[in-house]
């Protein structure tokens, strides 16, 4: 009782010094609660939504993939009407239905603005079913009824101010479907983002399917008292054949989530990573908060301990401290956190993705884990402060406050600093001499932790160097001013070392990251100049097929030299060495050497265009022992098998199209019926010669109808590039940033007991004729000399990540490394407004000290 009642008083008597380390704890407590709440409350969302829409049993076609599974041609596999009165017969069917679907299209208004989600959310299109009143209701209108006719989601309808009687255009493989809203379909589940569109059944079957009576599935209800489970073997009976795929609606849900789950659990456990970054910064805001308490109550302690108090009592006593600690941090961050998770499912809501509050979901294991996360680290964190503390002998209360420096643990330290970090750069230089990226993956990381643990360790003996530099090249010109800063860093190298340490974790990944970038925009870009031969590229962000009526426009348009298709057909390839594996072949136009230039290691990459011939890249080659003339047996999943003459390989030293099979169209063509076709996944295009401009502004206008598609030409395409890896790099920069906050928390909470432990110091400085504003001036540059040591350590350490990892990017065909210097140095000097920032509480209080008092104070 009396340790519980000596740490509740000293508990509350530091509550202001605590209070930094417990928004730390609170901090990355809220970002693992926030995450576990966001995406548990994305899983419940898609789980109604899946349970919601799925028939007790569902019938598809055996070829049809998954939920997120594009067709080849942009034409769903489907199945027979006449399966459905199969199915009927069925013991135990009270209803079948037949359903149409599909999400190779593209939803317009009059105005050609796209429909559909910007988050990457599928635009679907299908006939409206009894089936469909198990998720949605009609709110308002009627149900399509003919070919001039359409129904749209409430949600799309609401986001894009659309109404009854406005036009929309259907964009699919076999046409455009104009027609007019007739009604507006309100989802009863959260929708989380997809646009909805419902045709009449014989215009989704013609034009989505480009036949009539056929279905992508049926829908099958159960009689009363039958089982999902029992329906599915009677409908299989009835069927009587394996070319059919049958679901119970438990199964089609869990298929569903399973096409999100890769997902979901990318996005969860990358944030959790984050999380974990900034526990791992909040470790030493947390060791040096209770090493500074624990020094500044040293006489305290050797009171407690002249008076019979034993060492485990005194070790108890600071560990029960920073159990309340980690319980008022944790606890508070619990709840931070699910404010977090609703935040989040705003943004998403504002972006597009429609997430409700009402399908919030906490379950126990959320705050539980938070609480054990938050204690645990906390008191981990602590328990060298305990110990140490416990050490504390009954003599030190004749001692002024503070404990002395241990030299012999000082060169300790030291000596398995310098091991860990020679061994870390040892596996970083590992990296730079691998073959293979998977196996330099390894030395990386390994590098990379054993360097981050051995500058953390070996922190206070850079420190003491680096502070002197960074003193002569910056708090010098400052004076005596200058001199009393750097001194006060210097005074306690372990101090500083873990405080610039907090920072340079988050600035270390800054710096890594934004080399990897950098080098990845410079070698794309250089692997761009050198084999992009093309005027224009044309494509979908979403990664939707063209329709052959945007590729008559694009091939129709003024002042284009050339046109290339671009289609890739999925394929068994059976090797010369008996080996078969499941890959990609890619049909283009003999053009497409002219607008892609491919280094070819053997034979003639322009043969590879005649009939039946191929060529194949540079690994797969070596791989299976592949050369020119040897002959590949091709099965094409859309069509029959060809005998395919190997007349080319090309090099796989690239990062565009590696590992490509080409094979000209016509050859695809012989072996693929038409229907069956693959759409262009990509098209190119070449201008006519001094007709560049003409040709961009009439292909553009070509395809205003069709805004999925866009067009570029060279600078297009590295603009976009350099885009799409810069936003990428924001949203690692802003996870980031929470470790750089806790970071900066560790600033403040040491220079504010800093001055606390100097309080009898900054008295006689004042006395002796210190000005406030010099105090003040002193203390700012201390935060400064900090912020920039851990700078300094964090940008070193980063750029060797990145440069090392780029080693392996360099394997995969990206060999350019750019050290991004203006965002370097911009972080450096951001730095030291970081420091400035942080020092402006304490250097405000430090100020406004009474003489007298702060002379008067013991210890």
């Amino acid at each position: 009782m009396t340790v519980w009642k000596t740490s509740m008083r000293n508990f509350l008597a530091h509550k202001g010094r605590m209070a930094l380390s417990a928004v730390a704890v609170l901090l990355s407590v809220a970002f693992v609660c926030g995450t576990l709440v966001f995406t548990d409350t994305m899983n419940t969302t898609f789980d109604k939504l899946f349970a919601a829409s799925s028939a007790d049993v569902t019938v598809s076609p055996k070829a049809a993939g998954g939920a997120d599974d594009t067709p080849e041609n942009g034409k769903p596999e489907s199945l027979p009407a006449s399966t459905v009165a199969q199915v009927e017969k069925a013991d135990g069917v009270k209803a079948a239905e037949g359903g149409v679907s599909s999400m190779s299209v593209t939803v317009v208004d009059s105005r050609n603005k796209n429909m559909g989600s910007e988050t990457g959310a599928p635009t679907i299109a299908g006939n409206w079913t009894r089936n469909d009143l198990r998720s949605m209701e009609i709110a308002s209108g009627h149900a399509p009824r003919g070919p001039t006719e359409v129904m749209v989601d409430a949600d799309t309808a609401e986001k894009h101010h659309l109404k009854i009687g406005d036009e929309l255009r259907t964009i699919a493989v076999t046409g455009d479907i104009k027609a007019r809203i007739s009604g507006i379909a309100a989802f009863t589940v959260t929708n989380p983002g997809a646009a909805v569109v419902f045709l009449d059944t014989a215009t989704a079957q013609k034009n989505l399917l480009g036949a009539a009576g056929r279905f992508t599935h049926i829908s099958v209800t159960a009689d009363s008292g039958v089982s999902d489970t029992q329906l599915k073997k009677n409908v299989a009976a009835a069927l009587g054949g394996g070319a059919y795929k049958l679901q119970t609606q438990d199964e089609a849900a869990d298929a569903n989530k399973d096409s999100m789950g890769s997902f979901l659990d990318v996005m969860k456990y990358a944030m959790l990573g984050f999380a974990g970054i900034a526990f791992l910064v909040g470790i030493f805001l947390i060791v040096n908060t209770f090493s500074m308490l624990v020094a500044q109550r040293t006489r305290e302690i050797g009171l407690m301990r002249a008076i019979g108090s034993s060492r485990k009592q005194v070790n108890r006593s600071v560990l029960v401290e920073a159990v309340l600690l980690g319980i008022v941090g944790s606890v508070l961050g619990v709840a931070a956190g699910i404010g977090l998770a609703v935040g989040l499912m705003k943004l998403m809501g504002a972006i597009g993705m429609e997430l409700s509050t009402e399908d919030l979901t906490i379950a126990w294991t959320t705050p539980v884990t938070g609480l054990v996360l938050g204690i645990v680290v906390t008191v981990l964190a602590a328990y060298i402060p305990a110990r140490r503390a416990g050490k504390v002998s009954p003599m030190a209360a004749l001692r002024d406050a503070g404990t002395p420096a241990d030299a012999k643990s000082g060169w300790i330290r030291a000596g398995i600093g310098l091991v860990l970090t020679g061994a870390g750069a040892a596996g970083l230089w590992a990296t730079t001499r691998v073959d293979e990226a998977s196996e330099g993956s390894l030395y990386l990381g390994l590098g990379v932790v054993l360097t981050l643990i051995g500058f953390i360790v070996i922190g206070p003996l850079l420190a003491g160097a680096v502070v002197r530099v960074l003193g002569l090249v910056v708090l010098r010109l400052f004076g005596p001013v200058g001199r009393l800063a750097e001194r006060n860093a210097l005074r306690n190298p372990r101090r500083t070392g873990a405080t610039g340490a907090a920072l340079m974790i988050g600035l270390a990944l800054v710096a890594c990251l934004s080399v990897v970038g950098s080098s990845m925009v410079a070698s794309a870009t250089d692997e761009l100049d050198k084999s992009v031969g093309t005027d224009f590229i044309v494509q979908s962000n979403t990664g939707q097929l063209i329709v052959p009526q945007a590729a008559d426009a694009i091939e129709k348009a003024p002042g284009i030299e050339h046109v290339t298709n671009y289609k890739v057909l999925a394929a068994k390839l059976t090797n010369p060495d008996g080996s078969s594996s499941d890959d990609h072949v890619t049909a283009a136009d003999p053009t497409y050497p002219q607008d892609l230039r491919r280094e070819t290691v053997a034979g003639d990459l322009a043969k590879a265009y005649g009939a039946d011939s191929m060529s194949v890249g540079s690994d797969y080659a070596a791989q299976h022992g592949i050369e020119v003339g040897d002959e590949l047996t091709v099965a094409f999943k859309a069509g029959d098998t060809a005998k395919l003459k190997v007349a080319a390989i090309t090099s796989d030293d690239t990062s565009v199209d590696q590992g490509a099979m080409y094979i000209n169209v016509s050859t695809a063509e012989r072996h693929v019926a038409a229907d069956r076709m693959p759409e262009n996944m990509i098209m190119f295009a070449a201008a006519e010669d001094g007709k560049e401009k003409e040709a961009y502004a009439a292909i553009k206008s070509s395809l205003a109808a069709y805004p999925q598609y866009k067009v570029q030409n060279q600078a297009d395409f590295k603009e976009d590039l350099k885009d799409q890896i810069g936003q990428l790099l924001n949203i690692v920069y802003g996870l980031l940033a929470l470790a750089i906050i806790v970071a900066v928390l560790g600033v403040v909470n040491t220079l504010a007991l800093s001055v606390v432990e100097r309080t009898r110091e900054i008295g006689l400085m004042r006395a002796i004729g210190l000005s406030r504003r010099q105090l003040r001036r002193m203390i700012r540059l201390e935060s400064v000399v900090i912020a920039l040591f851990g700078a300094l350590l964090g940008l070193g350490l980063g750029m060797g990540w990145g440069t090392s990892a780029q080693k392996l990017l360099a394997l995969e065909g990206l060999g350019v490394l750019e050290i991004p210097w203006p965002t370097i140095i911009t972080v450096f000097v951001a730095s030291a407004f970081v420091g400035l920032f942080a020092a402006l509480v304490p250097a405000f209080r430090a100020g406004r000290m009474n003489v007298l008092n702060a002379i008067a104070t013991d210890g």
